[in-house]
Order: C-alpha cells, then structure tokens, then sequence
C-alpha cells in the first residue's frame, strides 16, 4: 500500500476551498438572479419564458446545494485523515483519504451539470431576443459572420 503522512491530505485544502469559494460565488449570483425574477415577477412584468427560467434555477440549486455539501464533506474528511494520521492508524487513513477523494469528484461532476444547466439558461434568455439553431461546436466556431 502507498504510504501516506500528514501532508498527503494537506495538499486538498487549498484546491477544496478555492472550489467552495468558486461554488459560493455561484450560489450568490444565483440568488441575486432569484431577487431580480421575484421582483419583476411582482412588479407584473412576466416573461413568457420565466416558468421555464423558476425550473432551471430551482434545479440549479438543488445541485449547488449538493456540491457544497460534498465539498465540506471532502474538506472534513481531509481534517480527519490528518487526526487519523497523526494517531498512527495507517489503514483507516487510507480509507478516509480515499473517500475524500470520493466526494471531491462527485462535487466536481455535479459542478460541471450545474454549469451546463446554467448554460442553458442563458441559452434561454437568448432565444428572445434572437432565433436559436440547432448548433454545435463546430457549427459555432465556424460560423461566418453575417
């Protein structure tokens, strides 16, 4: 087995908090998006789009709301790994780093869903004003300029 000592898990705390201040960062953008729809709402000025817009934030929190809960659950684990460590309990520290890991991927996969619903989101506000095609990648990078 690969030998682990104090600083093995040390090294996540700096990239688990830059990703919880990344997922804070989102969640309060979110909310003031939130404030803004729920004062024009209202004020009456509805969007025929904003049944649409209420389902894709409520979804995008639920999901924001899962990665932060991950990611501490990945920051506690790293502090106990450590205490783990520092007791001399090689075996469950392995296993405690492990699952560290663990939960630090599953946030990270949740990150890149919310940032695919937030896509499309902002491909929804888009189709009022403009017609939206089918594109893709490649259609989007190669398109001419019209």
């Amino acid at each position: 087995m690969i030998e682990i000592n104090i600083n093995t898990p040390a090294l996540l705390f700096p990239a688990i908090t830059l990703l919880m201040l990344a997922y804070t960062n989102r969640f309060l953008s979110l909310a003031s998006l939130i404030r803004k729809l729920h004062d024009e709402y209202h004020r009456g000025e509805k969007e025929k789009n904003i049944l649409k817009q209420i389902k894709n934030i409520r979804s995008r929190l639920n999901l924001i709301r899962y990665m932060q809960g991950l990611g501490i659950m990945s920051f506690l684990c790293c502090v106990l790994c450590m205490y783990i460590i520092f007791r001399g309990w090689m075996e469950l520290a392995h296993w405690v780093f492990a699952a560290s890991l663990i939960f630090l991927l599953a946030s990270i996969i949740l990150s890149l869903l919310e940032i695919n619903k937030s896509t499309k989101a902002l491909e929804l506000e888009l189709s009022d004003i403009e017609e939206l095609s089918a594109g893709n990648i490649f259609t989007d990078i190669f398109k001419k300029d019209e």
